[in-house]
């Protein structure tokens, strides 16, 4: 069982510190701006591609450029590369969401990865004008994916349910391959969700027995094929004091009022994922660099402003690698992993870490999902 690599487009923009655009943080240090235009962006997903990752995550929300649009701008900029992008299910409906994505697998030749977002964050759905509660988001989400699954056949389908009801839906022609399903969430709601519709299950980088025993609590809960992915930060570098003195550097450029600003705004989420990586560093920015390891060369300090993955891989190449294999040997196939800044921490983990794995005989070649599952 080998593991596959994917990289982000920091589509909010990048920097040198912690870059925070999540909800309505927008306070980057002067002098750290990199802005999230095209050429920047085609400049990151060279590198990713370059470098040996297979795809791309493309965030989703009003603090950032749109995934589907900024990403097939890069097609053209780019070879193999796959695009996870993120979308929102409660702000389109099916039917498009179904026909967008076999355009853009047929004018992409197939490298189309679907990141499904329910959304944790009631005012962040309002903005989209979406005034369903959490556990009615996760209800129409489950709605949503059998309508768009049930249109990739290729066959007029038709659906009545709560939240949707099409009548002979189609698209001109079936996605070839169809493109797999990524989808996260932590609450009670969530989890029946991912069991039964989900390719690959996203979880935040929490500790490796709590993403265990999360993976554990999917499993139960289905006997249809699932795999298990994961959100992380990577600051590696060549020696361990070199990576916890690079961690520093963003914990020192912290503003102590953004990060207290920061904290009020992510504590009244309603996503249990959120609520969980806040607990991993209780928003203490006087703990000071290694106060905030959490476990071996797990590092908290990005959560401290940044919404959604808030840990970071931190040591030296050997130390990361080996607690990937660590998190590999629980269950975890997929690793989502960005830095600060994007371009530079992808030729650091590239030329770093993914060689040492390749030497371990956890990569082999790309085997992301691409499957028609029910």
């Amino acid at each position: 069982m080998s593991i596959t690599l994917h990289w982000f487009l920091p589509t909010s923009g990048d920097g040198r510190t912690v870059v925070e655009h999540f909800h309505a943080n927008r306070a980057p240090a002067a002098g750290t701006r990199r802005e999230p235009d095209i050429d920047y962006l085609a400049q990151i997903a060279r590198t990713a591609e370059q470098v040996g990752f297979t795809g791309v995550l493309t965030p989703t929300g009003t603090w950032c450029e749109d995934a589907w649009l900024t990403t097939s701008a890069l097609i053209a900029q780019t070879k193999t590369l796959k695009f996870l992008v993120a979308f929102r299910p409660g702000v389109l409906s099916p039917t498009l969401a179904a026909q967008m994505a076999s355009t853009y697998q047929r004018i992409s030749r197939g490298r189309l990865l679907l990141n499904v977002v329910t959304g944790g964050d009631s005012v962040e759905q309002q903005r989209f004008g979406d005034w369903l509660d959490k556990d009615q988001r996760y209800a129409r989400t489950d709605e949503f994916l059998q309508v768009v699954r049930g249109i990739w056949t290729g066959k007029p389908f038709s659906f009545h349910g709560d939240h949707y009801q099409v009548q002979d839906a189609t698209v001109l022609a079936a996605p070839d391959p169809v493109p797999p399903i990524y989808f996260g969430g932590s609450s009670d709601a969530a989890l029946p969700v991912a069991a039964a519709r989900a390719d690959v299950y996203l979880t935040w980088g929490e500790p490796p027995a709590d993403v265990a025993e999360k993976i554990a609590r999917v499993r139960a809960l289905t006997d249809r094929p699932i795999r298990f992915g994961i959100r992380l930060h990577t600051i590696s570098r060549d020696t361990s004091a070199e990576a916890w003195a690079s961690a520093a550097k963003l914990l020192d450029a912290l503003d102590p009022a953004a990060v207290a600003q920061a904290q009020a705004q992510l504590g009244a989420s309603e996503s249990v994922g959120q609520q969980r990586m806040l607990a991993l560093h209780g928003g203490d920015l006087t703990r000071g660099v290694r106060g905030l390891e959490i476990y071996p060369n797990l590092w908290a300090g990005v959560g401290l402003v940044r919404g959604g993955a808030g840990t970071a891989l931190v040591g030296s190449h050997e130390e990361v690698a080996d607690l990937i294999e660590e998190y590999h040997s629980i269950g975890i196939e997929e690793f989502v992993l960005s830095g600060y800044p994007h371009l530079e921490e992808a030729y650091w983990f590239g030329e770093g870490v993914r060689p040492l794995l390749k030497q371990r005989g956890l990569l082999d070649g790309d085997r992301t999902l691409a499957l028609a599952s029910a």
